[in-house]
């Protein structure tokens, strides 16, 4: 483990830091340390060093924007690789378009609004990183990833690139094959169609509008928690339930948004993972319904 620790070190694979605390790496600020956070400079050296952890068989952990997570309170053992600027890269072909993983979804919707191209509008509010969308099958407005991705170029576990089509993805409501295949989004390929520039950036406005009425992003959240149920709304079952504003230590589900919950400030990954369990409970007992969360919960609980 030293040996890979110096190496890390050395600066060859990127910034590297020890012991460092993850909550200012999320959208939640939650989340105990990385023994090692390690940020490539460049695909190179993010493709080298997976290569090392494989070879000295060290588990690593992928982390963007840190939305859509929650890390547990005493942080995650082994390697947080956090993708940086390196691939941050956008370019447009006609109506293709290639997206480097880090580059952010939200601003991704917007510059392709700009060129005119739609089918990317439902993104607009969807925080965090294009290779956290492919990985989520991130969604919203009746739309998602599945929709418009072509294909994407994927390092897996073993330090091999491949290119996985969609359809390789198999790809189901909130869920990848990279849920259970571990790999990490080096660049994206999504296709989508002339539009109008003015409907698209109307949609997106009125998009934008609903969401700032309607969720807590003052507030330290990670987006939705629940998945929704089948035909059903998980905020809506929640807020029938009578949770709104309910609260756990500093987690508070949230009196705008019921799907959401908020750190109100001091709030711990165990304050979340009890009112998460409590709201499950509750929704259950009520309605004879099982939430599941969307959020991914990582680390040494």
């Amino acid at each position: 483990m030293q040996q890979v620790i110096s190496l890390l070190q050395s600066g060859a694979f990127g910034k590297c830091f020890l012991n460092e605390p993850l909550a200012p790496h999320t959208t939640w600020k939650i989340g105990g340390p990385a023994d090692i956070l390690l940020i490539p400079r460049t695909r190179e050296q993010l493709i080298d060093a997976v290569k090392l952890m494989h070879a000295h068989q060290l588990p690593w952990t992928i982390l963007g924007r840190g939305s859509n997570v929650l890390i547990a309170d005493k942080g995650i053992r082994g390697v947080v690789i956090k993708l940086g600027p390196a691939l941050e890269t956008l370019r447009f072909e006609g109506e293709t378009v290639y997206a480097g993983a880090a580059y952010s979804f939200i601003k991704l919707s917007v510059m392709a609004g700009k060129e005119g191209l739609t089918g990317l509008e439902f993104a607009g509010g969807i925080p965090g990183t294009v290779g956290g969308a492919i990985y989520m099958n991130a969604g919203a407005h009746g739309s998602d990833v599945s929709r418009i991705l072509l294909r994407a170029e994927v390092l897996l576990s073993t330090g091999e690139l491949v290119t996985m089509q969609k359809d390789d993805f198999e790809y189901t409501y909130r869920h990848s094959r990279l849920h259970h295949q571990p790999g990490i989004i080096i660049e994206a390929v999504f296709g989508l169609k002339t539009g109008d520039r003015k409907e698209i950036a109307e949609a997106m406005a009125s998009y934008k509008e609903r969401r700032l009425r309607t969720q807590p992003l003052q507030l330290a959240c990670a987006g939705s928690v629940f998945r929704n149920p089948p035909d059903q709304f998980a905020a809506r079952l929640i807020e029938e339930a009578g949770l709104k504003g309910f609260r756990i230590g500093g987690a508070e589900v949230s009196p705008l948004h019921a799907n959401f919950i908020v750190n109100t400030g001091q709030a711990t990954a165990h304050d979340v993972l009890a009112l998460i369990e409590h709201v499950q409970q509750c929704v259950m007992a009520a309605y004879g319904v099982k939430l599941v969360t969307e959020v991914l919960v990582v680390g040494e609980r």
